[in-house]
């Protein structure tokens, strides 16, 4: 008999996303997946979409091609709940890209769950108060990564150090001499490598 937490009256369309860290054949997701298919079994929910990457939890959305289809279906509504075993297998990105990612889910309208983790579900009466809850760290993690960023220029340009792409040092002599046998400036960067802009800067009169 299901457990009460896991009863529902409204049917609802599932895609499952389950990862492992390697692809070498000694770690499966089929334990995952066999977990969360009868879960959605005894909640009435029927699985319409398996996601499945074999990579680093730490790597991004671009280098998950399973997790960046699952969020392509997302946008299109083709499914309603996205399910997972674990936080940690859906994201390992660090806190403010796995709160991105679960935000860009409730945008798309598409409420998710843990398995392993009741509390981290949308799908409960607490749903939209959890949701609320993601945006608001969401928000804040960017507002701290900006002021450690902006601390962090602070104290370079205290300390002297040189912000930015360092400067490049364009021979002035060799820019002339190439001139002199007739060669444009674009022809000078392509020869030289130094960029069109650096040489016109480096040839351009002290003020």
């Amino acid at each position: 008999m299901p457990r009460k937490s896991e009863a529902t009256s409204t049917p609802k369309r599932v895609g499952l996303y389950a990862r492992v860290s390697k692809d070498d054949g000694k770690q499966d997701t089929e334990n995952q997946l066999h977990e969360l298919r009868e879960f959605c079994k005894r909640s009435g929910w029927t699985v319409e979409h398996e996601y499945i990457d074999r990579v680093s939890g730490s790597k991004s959305e671009r280098q998950r091609p399973q997790m960046q289809q699952m969020f392509e279906d997302a946008s299109k509504r083709r499914f309603d709940v996205l399910l997972f075993w674990k936080l940690d297998r859906f994201s390992r990105e660090g806190t403010l890209t796995t709160l991105k990612h679960l935000q860009r889910l409730s945008d798309y309208g598409i409420q998710w769950r843990s398995y392993q983790e009741p509390f981290l579900d949308t799908t409960s009466a607490f749903g939209e108060m959890l949701v609320g809850v993601v945006s608001f760290f969401a928000k804040h993690e960017r507002a701290c990564i900006s002021e450690r960023t902006i601390a962090g220029l602070k104290r370079a340009r205290r300390a002297g150090k040189s912000l930015g792409r360092p400067r490049v040092e364009v021979d002035v002599q060799k820019v002339l001499a190439l001139q002199a046998k007739g060669m444009g400036l674009r022809g000078i960067a392509e020869k030289t490598g130094w960029s069109l802009s650096s040489i016109m800067r480096a040839l351009r009169p002290a003020a």
